[in-house]
């Protein structure tokens, strides 16, 4: 049995052509391209706690802020919101149509044939590389690690954990949609079907990033709204969109554990059909010999 199971195993393993130098690369590529999303928010609320800081203390004032941080602090923040936006609304537009068929290998199969998405799927992947490398850069520059993060005000339990399904989901349909096209076309040159060990990989990389940092991180998002107004600054317009993406993920979330519920109650009710009908097919049957 022990050796049934462990030849199954390594057909299993070898079948997927991971153990080879391209797969092994396509594995690392995928999962870290698909961590850009998440990074997003990270770096959004890291951003975001900085400038508070940064007027709070007056520290501009006092020192000159170096350009790529002057640059990552005011102009990186809007086009990074205006990308993540775009893939959070994308995310739950798709949870709420509820289109099951679109999988990851149709749509794979679709975009490998029209270069318009490839285009698109480029265009995304470069816009978010390129921003969150300038946000990361500028935040090293200037120092931004040192401030302290802490607002107060933390979310609960229950909502955490909403908030990671809503950002696990929108991170699927990133690497779906726009990473795995792009990668796919770049390394194998054709659509490929997505592997089970891509999923635990990408699940891995995100619950890891989350018990690192990002759980107390992004929640600057939704507490920076509510603490400008405590010490009577101006909440801008970047300080609503934040706001507005935590509860939209928070939303998804909601949707995927709605859904989830949902499935479980159809997979119990269509188990207890089959049982009630074999009672009454077995009742008849003695019925019939009586």
């Amino acid at each position: 049995m022990g050796c049934r199971w462990l030849r199954k195993a390594k057909e299993l393993l070898f079948n997927q052509g991971f153990p080879t130098p391209r797969g092994v690369f396509y594995l690392i590529t995928t999962t870290l391209l698909s961590l850009l999303l998440p990074l997003s928010f990270l770096l959004l609320a890291t951003l975001s706690g900085a400038q508070f800081y940064l007027k709070s203390l007056n520290y501009i004032l006092h020192q000159p802020l170096p350009y790529i941080f002057n640059l990552a602090l005011h102009v990186n923040p809007c086009v990074l919101y205006f990308l993540v936006s775009i893939v959070t609304m994308a995310t739950l537009i798709h949870g709420l149509m509820g289109k099951a068929a679109l999988s990851s290998d149709s749509w794979s199969s679709w975009s490998s044939k029209t270069s318009f998405h490839l285009y698109i799927a480029w265009i995304l992947l470069s816009a978010f590389q390129f921003c969150i490398g300038l946000g990361i850069e500028g935040s090293i520059v200037a120092g931004v690690y040192d401030f302290e993060s802490s607002f107060g005000g933390e979310r609960s339990l229950i909502s955490r954990v909403i908030f990671l399904f809503g950002l696990h989901e929108t991170t699927q349909v990133w690497s779906r949609f726009v990473v795995r096209p792009v990668v796919d076309t770049t390394v194998y040159g054709v659509a490929r079907k997505e592997r089970w060990i891509e999923r635990v990989a990408a699940a891995t990389s995100l619950g890891l990033m989350w018990w690192w940092r990002l759980r107390d991180e992004v929640e600057t998002l939704v507490v920076m709204t509510q603490v400008k107004r405590e010490q009577l600054l101006d909440v801008g317009l970047a300080d609503f969109v934040g706001w507005w993406l935590y509860y939209l993920t928070v939303t998804i979330g909601m949707v995927r554990v709605i859904k989830g519920v949902m499935w479980v109650f159809m997979i119990s009710l269509c188990r207890r059909r089959p049982t009630q009908i074999s009672q009454v097919e077995s009742g008849d049957d003695n019925d019939d010999k009586v």
